[in-house]
Parts: C-alpha cells; sequence; structure tokens
C-alpha cells in the first residue's frame, strides 16, 4: 500500500515533499554521524506519546542525540525559553508534543509564540485511509496546507469597553502568497491535480478576499493544476458527505485548524496523523491535529501513531532512510495486522502496548 512519507527537497522556499513509499528498505547507509535533535515532549499525552517515539529510535538504533525540554508541571506555560529557541535554531529540526493552552484566560499559546518565533509559515498534513482501521471511508487520500502565522491566530484582541471585546484577524498578501506557493508547489511535485482554497470571502470580503486574490495570482502559475474555491462552512458538510473530491487544501490559519480536525475524523481519529511545521530553515515535526488529551493524560491510553509517524517524516528529513523505512514498515504491519489497536480506534491496547508492539517487529526485521 502506498502511502506518504517525508523527504528532503532541495529546492528553495524550503518545502517538505511527500511520496510514497518503497515496500523495502533501499537505501544504502553505513555509520551515518548522530543526528541532534530537539525533543519537546509538551503537555498532556505529549510525554507518552513522545516516550514512544524515543523508545522505538532506542529499538531501532537511530542515530539520534535529543536535546529535551520539558515542561515545568507547575508552570507549563513557562516552557518557551531563549534555550529551547536557540536549540531548534541550531539543529534545523525539532519534535514535539502538544502544549496546553487555557483558555479565556492565562499566558499566550506557545504553540502560536514557537511558529512565530521561528516563523514556521505552513504546516502540512496529509489525510489517508489507514490499513487496519475501519471507517466509513476508506480511500481518503487529501492534503492540507495551512497557514501557520496569521488570521485570526495573530493574537491582537482588545478590551474596548466593559462587555464588548474587538479581535482582530490580519491577512497580508506575502504570507498569502507564500503558502500558496507552498500549496501549488507540492501539487506538482507531487502529482496532485487539484487545490482548493477555503475561504470566507462572503463575509470577510477584505481579509478572506486578499488570501483568495493572492491564491489566484499564484493559480495562473500553474495552469496544470485544476484551481477551486470553497467557502469554510460548505467544505466542512463536503468533507463529510464526499471526502474524495479534495486533493490539495489550502487555508488561511483558523480554517486549517477546523479542517485538519474534521478530517482527521474520517480516517480515525487525531492520534493517527501526523504534520510538519515549516520554515525558511527550521522545520518542526508534531501530530497534526495537535491535541493535548488531558482528559487522558497518564491514563496510558493516547495513540502513538501520529507521532510515531511524524518521527519517520524527520528521519527522512535527516536522510536517515534505512531507520525511516524500517520504523516506517513496523507501524504499517502493526496496523495491517491489528496487534495492538488502541482504544480511540476500537481496541483496547495501551500507549506501551502498541510501541511495543512496533518495537517487536522492528527486532524481528532486525533479525532477518
Amino acid at each position: 500500500m502506498d502511502r506518504f512519507v517525508c523527504r528532503l527537497a532541495t529546492s528553495s522556499p524550503f518545502i517538505r515533499s511527500f511520496i510514497p513509499r518503497r515496500s523495502h528498505i533501499a537505501y544504502p547507509q553505513a555509520r551515518p554521524e548522530k543526528k541532534v535533535v530537539t525533543l519537546i515532549p509538551g503537555d498532556g499525552i505529549g510525554p507518552e506519546i513522545s516516550s514512544s517515539v524515543v523508545g522505538v529510535f532506542q529499538a531501532a538504533e537511530v542515530p539520534v542525540i535529543w536535546e529535551r525540554f520539558d515542561s515545568d508541571p507547575n508552570q507549563p506555560e513557562r516552557l518557551l525559553s531563549n534555550s529551547l529557541l536557540a536549540s531548534i535554531a541550531r539543529n534545523k529540526v525539532a519534535l514535539k508534543g502538544p502544549l496546553y493552552t487555557p483558555t479565556s484566560s492565562g499566558l499566550a499559546s506557545r504553540n502560536r509564540e514557537l511558529r512565530r518565533a521561528l516563523e514556521l509559515y505552513a504546516q502540512i498534513v496529509p489525510i489517508k485511509s489507514l490499513p487496519g482501521v475501519i471507517t466509513r471511508y476508506s480511500d481518503i487520500d487529501l492534503v492540507i496546507i495551512r497557514e501557520n502565522t496569521e488570521g485570526e491566530y495573530i493574537g491582537l484582541e482588545q478590551k474596548v469597553v466593559p462587555g464588548v471585546v474587538q479581535s482582530l484577524k490580519i491577512i497580508t498578501r506575502d504570507a498569502s502568497l507564500r503558502i500558496a506557493e507552498v500549496a501549488f508547489d507540492y501539487a506538482v511535485k507531487n502529482n496532485r491535480k487539484k487545490v482548493s482554497a477555503i475561504h470566507k470571502a462572503n463575509i470577510m470580503k477584505l481579509s478572506d478576499g486578499e488570501f483568495l486574490k493572492s491564491c489566484r495570482e499564484v493559480a495562473k502559475k500553474y495552469p496544470q493544476i485544476t484551481y477551486e474555491e470553497m467557502i469554510i462552512d460548505n467544505c466542512c458538510m463536503q468533507l463529510v458527505m464526499r471526502p474524495t473530491q479534495f486533493d490539495v487544501m489550502l487555508t488561511p490559519n483558523l480554517y486549517g485548524a477546523i479542517v485538519t480536525n474534521v478530517a482527521s475524523a474520517l480516517i480515525g481519529g487525531p492520534g493517527l496523523i501526523a504534520g510538519i511545521n515549516i520554515g525558511k530553515s527550521e522545520a518542526v515535526f508534531e501530530a497534526g491535529a495537535r491535541h493535548v488529551g488531558l482528559d487522558i493524560r497518564g491514563k496510558n491510553k493516547a495513540n502513538p501513531v501520529g507521532m510515531l509517524f511524524s518521527s519517520v517524516w524527520l528521519l527522512r528529513h535527516l536522510e536517515l532512510f534505512n531507520h525511516a523505512q524500517l520504523i516506517d514498515n513496523a507501524i504499517f504491519k502493526v496496523l495491517k495486522h491489528h496487534k495492538a489497536p488502541t482504544a480511540d480506534v476500537g481496541g483496547t491496547a495501551t500507549t506501551k502496548d502498541f510501541t511495543q508492539a512496533v518495537i517487536d517487529e522492528i527486532v524481528a526485521e532486525q533479525s532477518q
């Protein structure tokens, strides 16, 4: 079965490309030097699914050294230290668990601040049906490309008078052109046929209108790619009714979050999808839907698949192709043969059970 993997694209801007997997390990690689990767386990289920990756990497003898930055359980909001940002800037790559953001009060989102500090302007999240996971649809294959730095997530709010709050949405031509270029470039490099720009320009005529103008401008440069536009509320309905009509979905920030969550449910839930945030020189890999899972924190129930897939893409980004393929094959064997399904996909296995099943497959492959 073909599936998505992550590979370094040498062209500028700094973009990751997802290509069909190979069925066998096929990249020669002798004693690669150890790579240093920033690890941010995060909050909620983050430490558990991050531990799954660390354990699998150890079993696969991956030559990675972790620079780990844990949250302070008493002050989780104070994770974004200068040393953390310096680590990512130095290593150019990080694996990140979900970071908790309190609602209605508290400090600003650390997820947002991390993306803005490193200018991680694009999030790429493939949504593809997986073997062994039974859902209503079995042939979903789409990619969400989300603008990551502006829109409603810009965080500019103020209280005008008691009982009246103003929130600003910022859309710029430069950022819109940049994310549109990512989407169309991705479509061409990965043999995709259509890009759908998601918007609400019927109501937000200036902001979303600017986004659409930029998308249309870039679309003219790619006549081989079909271009369409769809209002966000209709898009959500269409995703549920007929998801196979979508190929590459190009979204502003907020709509990307909404679409990603809807689409993840169609293939089995947020625990199954991975994502990458890219900038001009850094890449941060994480679970695609960014769910913290506070309700199951510490209960050994979280599905680590999305985080494991993210780590596979990280390895291909580091050009550790053999190790990436070894782990990738092991994950898919476990899924396909229902060896350790977690509760979110109808099973009873724990996070550690699934991790051990992947490790067992790795050990079996290495012993052949």
